[in-house]
């Protein structure tokens, strides 16, 4: 197999949840780019919109689904509906996610902790369950998940966040076992310090900017669209005896 067939998505379809904007964005660009059909999750149908604009300027075959995560009794429905349109789901990107600064454990409300949770975490495992039961089916499929670096770090300021990020990596590596049998790949992705409406307020505050610059080896802040290619390489067949992995992206931050 040459590199341009291994890395080559056409006639994949890829569902990206979160993705009409940041990281979810740029990785649904990236996989249009690679000749997969898209379908891209968000809640703002109006952001949603905006995406699926520059997704058909690439020419493949997409979709955008106004859908929550968190609707637990809505995902199995959206689901087939992208099945209908596109066909069969072969990668799945859990990508959608909330970060609700608390300022730590003492000041954090249950509310708070259990909205983070169900979007970072158990919407994570509930997709996941709906496309592994596709995917078994067609004896193939990849699922990327989304970590962070609160995956390996502490975060005295977002604890709900950090843990759910630090459970997406045990979730990635206990489904990679799991589903190794029926031909799924089960990997995951640790962005970096990344340029989003997420990040938006850290990077206006002039410490906290300075602090993850000079921490951050490559000197800057990644840019979303950096990611694609990992999130391709983890779709593509070069990864069909790779999985339970976490790849992170960003810069050389967890180095030091």
């Amino acid at each position: 197999m040459d590199m341009q067939t291994m890395f080559d998505l056409t006639g994949k379809v890829a569902l990206v949840t979160g993705g009409n904007g940041g990281i979810g964005r740029g990785i649904a660009l990236g996989m249009a780019g690679a000749g997969a059909s898209v379908a891209i999750w968000g809640r703002n149908q109006e952001k949603n919109d905006k995406v699926l604009s520059e997704l058909e300027a690439i020419g493949s075959p997409v979709m955008a689904m106004q859908v929550d995560v968190t609707d637990r009794k809505g995902l199995s429905p959206a689901f087939a509906q992208v099945e209908s349109k596109l066909g069969d789901v072969g990668i799945l990107v859990n990508n959608a996610g909330i970060v609700i600064g608390s300022g730590g454990i003492l000041n954090e409300t249950p509310e708070n902790w259990d909205r983070v949770i169900e979007t970072q975490l158990n919407a994570v495992f509930l997709l996941s369950k709906v496309a592994a039961a596709s995917m078994a089916k067609n004896r193939q499929g990849k699922i990327i998940n989304i970590g962070s670096m609160y995956s390996y770090f502490g975060a005295s300021d977002v604890p709900s966040y950090s843990a759910a990020k630090g459970a997406i990596i045990q979730l990635t590596r206990s489904m990679s076992i799991e589903l190794a049998s029926h031909n799924i790949q089960v990997n995951a992705i640790a962005p970096g310090w990344i340029e989003t409406a997420m990040t938006a307020g850290g990077q206006a505050n002039p410490a906290f900017n300075s602090e993850i610059v000079s921490r951050t080896p490559a000197g800057r802040w990644g840019k979303a669209e950096e990611l694609a290619g990992t999130a391709v390489y983890l779709a593509s067949s070069a990864t069909d005896f790779v999985t339970g992995v976490t790849i992170r992206v960003d810069g050389g931050y967890a180095i030091r």
